[in-house]
């Protein structure tokens, strides 16, 4: 039930060609052999497929393993976990004539770019095709749907530098759009868009009072990120001097992605693992691109051993294990150094680097030990209650849904009509997205998109969660504080208040709570005469009734529903 819109990370899934693959590897393997490999290698053989008569494998990849999107990157890794190489790619930066002004008009829209040169490259269809896809899953996974980051690519033979990134009002912005024929204002370009696959991204820059634009020279259009390039400077199988340009609300994801295309499609250039280098040009600052860093960090051995579950590794051992994961690394005594490179941005912490001594050495040679600890573990008492409540609502005729803990301000105070549910709500202070603004202070806005997203279902659709909610608290060391709320809906052509009434009356029976009650209640989230408060004792720990029509409305739910929320803590 729990399908509508994320744009929280997901584990993307790359599509290669087993026999292009088999060919980069210098091996065939059964489809388990592969399968093995894969797990090994710490990544996962989702399925095995048929197009145009072509056996192409699905492969789920780490969402931080960005280096691993496309059929070089993952031969490339493997390879050198195979041992079947034994120098791991060495990046060259050179110096590059070519400069990108960045003006300041842009810091309202999107604020950063960086840009680099790859020369002499050599494409075939296959390598065209994964250069694309590599793109497309980059915007999708760290680039986030191209909110945060977004990338074009240009044929650099058909364009002349300095190269200009300005925000322009979109009456003022005229080119032809990539695969067009003809030129159109951005306005105009966006009434194209909104009927192809286009349309998603267009809410981005939509509203923004400038659209954010890279030009030439000549003032010829390169792109109009992150919607579109322009068709002068598109690339072609022919194409043998590439510009890469990243625009990005985040420098550092902006590095990241370029880092990731350079290092994975240089190895195409006439001088191999060699990028030309572009100068980014602020109004106070000016800096060259991609930087392609590397950084060396020192670590203990026998400490790795021990946080692993190992305790026959020596620091040579471990050395060697590193360098399989494309990490160079190299022991002295009991100190292991490590060379961190530009294709490993996930690396973070020491865990990170232990994480991949354990893929290397084989998470099925570590030894299952019993803990040195004399504590016997038990759950804890609002869990026990919260699965037998999960399944008594499932026994009701009820489905459970796993809402997320984030949405918009509006979920929480103006959809529901309630003006003043802000206050105690947990606020993100830098939101990526205005989906996920605050931590939920109720579960009805998530169980109301998920019914809106399932509304094809057979009616009636009845549906729970029970789940924590943050609340402000002045009180605790944090000043906020999670409590275990439960929810349940039922949705119809017609719901009433008896149904959810009846619920109520039935979990607490098997709760064998007899001191609650209801009390009628002006919530405006409720129908007038429709709403009740729940009441333990004295304490009000909840509501129930017949949800308002324009609460419904704000969902874009369009049928009759009822609800029952109370907080589960009171009756341990």
């Amino acid at each position: 039930y729990n399908e509508y819109k994320s744009y929280l990370s997901k584990m993307p899934t790359v599509t290669i060609n087993r026999d292009v693959l088999f060919e980069r590897l210098n091996k065939t393997y059964s489809d388990d052999e592969f399968e093995n490999l894969c797990f090994d290698f710490g990544i996962e053989l989702d399925d095995i497929v048929e197009e145009e008569k072509v056996t192409k494998f699905k492969i789920d990849i780490p969402a931080n393993r960005y280096d691993l999107l496309c059929a070089e990157g993952l031969a490339n890794g493997l390879n050198v976990f195979l041992e079947n190489t034994k120098t791991l790619p060495k990046y060259t930066v050179l110096h590059g004539d070519q400069r990108l002004v960045v003006d300041k008009s842009v810091a309202q829209v999107r604020p950063y770019c960086v840009a680099a040169i790859l020369r002499g490259v050599t494409f075939t269809e296959e390598v065209y095709d994964s250069f694309i896809l590599l793109q497309d899953k980059l915007h999708q996974n760290i680039g986030r749907e191209r909110s945060l980051v977004s990338i074009g690519t240009h044929d650099l033979d058909t364009i002349k530098g300095p190269f200009k990134y300005q925000a322009l009002p979109p009456e003022e912005i005229k080119f032809v759009p990539l695969n067009q024929s003809t030129s159109m204002t951005a306005p105009e370009m966006f009434d194209v868009f909104r009927q192809n696959y286009l349309k998603p991204y267009l809410q981005i820059i939509e509203k923004s009072p400038v659209y954010p634009l890279i030009t030439d020279a000549n003032g010829t259009v390169l792109s109009l990120p992150p919607i579109i390039n322009g068709d002068h400077s598109k690339i072609s199988l022919k194409t043998k001097n590439i510009l890469i340009e990243v625009t990005a609300k985040d420098r550092k994801k902006a590095g990241i992605v370029l880092d990731t295309i350079c290092a994975a499609f240089s190895e195409y250039c006439t001088q191999k693992y060699t990028i030309e280098a572009v100068q980014i040009c602020y109004e106070d600052e000016k800096f060259s691109t991609p930087k392609m860093g590397y950084r060396t960090e020192e670590y203990s051995a026998k400490d790795m051993c021990r946080k692993i579950g190992v305790a026959d590794l020596t620091a040579e051992q471990i050395a060697s294990l590193l360098t399989k994961m494309c990490l160079r690394s190299s022991s002295s005594g009991d100190k292991v150094t490590v060379e961190i490179g530009p294709t490993r941005h996930d690396i973070l912490h020491q865990c990170d680097i232990e994480e991949d001594v354990a893929i290397a050495y084989g998470y099925n040679n570590i030894s299952k030990i019993v803990p040195n600890l004399y504590t016997i573990a038990s759950e804890q008492e609002i869990n026990k209650l919260s699965d037998a409540l999960r399944e008594e609502l499932g026994r009701c005729g009820f489905t459970e849904g796993l809402t997320f803990s984030l949405c918009s301000r509006d979920d929480v105070s103006v959809n529901l009509m309630k003006a003043d549910a802000l206050r105690k709500a947990v606020q993100i202070s830098n939101p990526k997205t205005f989906e996920f603004q605050v931590l939920r202070t109720t579960l009805l806005p998530g169980i109301l998109k998920t019914v809106n997203c399932n509304r094809s279902l057979r009616l009636p659709i009845k549906l729970f969660e029970v789940s924590d909610v943050v609340h402000k608290d002045d009180f605790t060391e944090t000043q906020t504080k999670n409590f275990r709320y439960v929810t349940a809906i039922h949705c119809g052509k017609s719901s009433g208040f008896e149904i959810v009434h009846g619920l109520l009356d039935r979990l607490m029976l098997m709760l064998d709570v007899q001191d609650y009650s209801i009390r009628p209640t002006s919530d405006s989230m409720f129908f007038p005469g429709r709403g009740a408060d729940i009441l333990l004792g004295a304490e009000k720990v909840g509501h129930l009734g017949i949800l308002h029509p324009e609460v419904l409305e704000k969902f874009d739910v369009n049928l009759s529903s009822s609800v029952l929320e109370f907080n589960l803590e009171p009756f341990l």
